[in-house]
């Protein structure tokens, strides 16, 4: 099956069918912030702004990697983008492993006409990295004028996807690779299940700055291979998805545990869907948030209205979460006082 043909029904499964976590919450649940009722701040002077890679973004919020490689994608894409710039978030692109393989996908993934001033980060597969020069890769970022780059990892998501890849021997030193060379950021993330301790400690004695822990709670990539073998008849990986639909570590649990490690910035996406999610990930030691299928779906359910709204709508609560932790800034915001309860304090050991 093509690359395209793969993107599109990610795509569509991604925006109309349930393929988030069935028994798994991102536990933003199980942390409180702890209410001030004497503030002393005027909500409209409270500072939500974060500069990250050289830019200042309004809130500390990003459209996370989604698609790419289809003219599904390159609307989508420049849509977002576009409302990423207009509000001054960060975006990314989904994998570029398309464009990569075929030159005349990259279109889908060129949104600087649109976002001239976004932060936009790059994307590709740790296993497709490791079999790229660095100056393939770094072409990559160059082609797309992005301000940093993406290395994802997906070993559930592969090992449930009929044609994807199996071998995952040296990917450690791909990175390292990568990091020492590239003159652009790179931040590591996976995609649906979450970045253990151990795996933190590996990245970061390598010299990776940078992580997007992208936690289980959200989407399951590995629900929405599920449902494409389902529909392709593969009874075979169709059984092993199912089994393996809610694989993976909390997206605050992670988000807690990667943060010990002391990187330059942690991004905590998988499961965010609200401003107050945004508020208990930053409190947990994220320098920002990403959201993903909830703006997609509003994108194609309400177009460029709807989505923009959504973003307006988890920026408005950040605000008066922040109000209402007497948090003025989000460094302020990342020292407010918080009780982690049930689940979450089991993972952490708090």
């Amino acid at each position: 099956m093509s690359i395209a043909h793969r993107k599109t029904d990610h795509i569509a499964l991604c925006a109309t069918e349930d393929v988030g976590f069935r028994g798994v919450s991102p536990l933003f649940s199980d942390v409180v912030l702890v209410h001030q009722a004497l503030p002393e701040l005027d909500a409209v002077s409270i500072d939500t702004s974060i500069t990250m890679f050289g830019k200042t973004l309004r809130a500390p919020l990003v459209i996370a990697a989604m698609t790419g490689g289809t003219s599904d994608a390159e609307r989508i894409n420049r849509e977002l983008a576009s409302i990423a710039e207009e509000r001054g978030i960060a975006f990314g692109v989904g994998s570029q492993r398309a464009m990569h393989v075929s030159a005349g996908a990259a279109a889908s993934y060129r949104v600087r006409d649109v976002a001239p001033n976004a932060l936009v980060f790059g994307n590709i597969g740790v296993v497709q990295a490791r079999t790229m020069s660095t100056a393939d890769v770094a072409r990559l970022v160059e082609s797309i004028d992005a301000d940093a780059l993406c290395i994802h990892l997906n070993p559930a998501m592969e090992m449930v996807q009929p044609e994807g890849d199996r071998d995952f021997r040296g990917c450690l030193a791909a990175i390292e690779r990568i990091v020492k060379a590239l003159e652009k950021p790179v931040i590591v993330k996976e995609t649906g299940c979450g970045i253990s301790y151990e795996v933190a400690v590996q990245l970061k004695s390598i010299g990776v700055r940078y992580v997007d822990v992208s936690g289980a709670g959200g989407t399951s990539w590995v629900g929405v291979e599920t449902m494409r073998a389902r529909a392709s008849g593969d009874r075979a990986s169709e059984s092993t998805g199912e089994a393996l639909w809610d694989w993976g570590i909390p997206t605050a649990a992670s988000l807690a545990m990667v943060a010990r490690c002391d990187f330059d910035a942690v991004i905590a996406t998988g499961g965010v869907a609200t401003g107050v999610d945004v508020a208990k990930a930053i409190s947990l030691g994220g320098a920002a948030a990403g959201v993903a299928r909830p703006v997609l779906k509003a994108l194609v359910s309400g177009g460029r209205e709807e989505a923009t709204r959504l973003v307006e709508q988890i920026e408005r609560e950040l605000r008066m979460v922040m109000l209402l932790t007497a948090s003025g800034s989000i460094r302020d915001l990342q020292r407010a006082k918080k009780v982690i309860r049930g689940e979450l304090r089991a993972w952490i050991g708090e």
